[in-house]
């Protein structure tokens, strides 16, 4: 005789079976959802990044997506402008965000500033990276991609915005705030003190391009990514 049990409720069937006789479970989808299941299970990490950086939220009105895509708009216009400026034009160009950019680099020297001169330094640095990496963790952990997606292009801007100061570690010939060249006095230049420092004075143009070469790949790549995210946002849009 025949005995089996069913894999949802743990019936005891004695006879081959389609569907449980007590919990009316079908057990060919019952095999499906497990094979789907044990695909997930296999590969984690894709599913879980997946989940974290390509997240939509499903019924979003069609008013608010449309806002969202000016605002893409308006980056993407504003980015390519700020990608295809040489470095030597960039401070005239980007003088509007990099005021935004200028609040978090002074804060960087003051939040750094007990930890040693070299920190101190280089503090207003990380101080205008740290905050935009801080936005795009903050938009992630409450599920708002399209906001994070924001903060990545802004986090590429303020690479951008640091590049041409590391470009004039070695000339000093950039108005620096207070009004004042690196050239006109001494041990004020960030980067001309943190390049001599590390005996990397040579590199300076180097180090510039490499950053303005992170930037504009971080805004390339965030302004592909708020692109997805809208698209898919407007295939499950709320017309109501």
């Amino acid at each position: 005789m025949h005995l089996d049990l069913c894999p949802k409720c743990g019936h005891i069937l004695s006879a081959p079976a389609t569907s449980c006789p007590r919990c009316g479970v079908i057990f060919a989808k019952l095999a499906q959802a497990e094979a789907r299941r044990k695909q997930a299970d296999q590969q984690p990490e894709a599913g879980l990044l997946r989940q974290v950086f390509l997240y939509i939220k499903t019924g979003e009105h069609a008013v608010l997506i449309g806002a969202k895509a000016v605002l893409l708009v308006i980056l993407v216009a504003y980015g390519l402008k700020l990608i295809f400026t040489p470095i030597l034009d960039f401070p005239n160009t980007s003088w509007l965000l990099h005021s935004v950019n200028l609040v978090f680099h002074e804060a960087g020297h003051v939040f750094f500033s007990p930890f040693g001169r070299f920190l101190h330094v280089l503090g207003g640095t990380l101080g205008q990276l740290i905050i935009p990496a801080v936005v795009i963790c903050t938009f992630l952990w409450q599920r708002d991609t399209f906001g994070a997606a924001v903060g990545a292009w802004w986090l590429g801007e303020s690479f951008l915005d640091i590049a041409p100061y590391i470009n004039d570690a070695r000339a000093g010939q950039l108005m620096l705030l207070g009004g004042v060249t690196g050239s006109e006095v001494e041990d004020y230049h960030d980067w001309e003190v943190l390049l001599t420092k590390l005996h990397m004075m040579q590199y300076d143009h180097t180090l510039a391009r490499l950053s303005f070469s992170i930037g504009s790949l971080l805004m390339l790549s965030a302004m592909l990514w708020g692109s997805y995210l809208l698209w898919k946002g407007w295939q499950s849009r709320s017309s109501l």
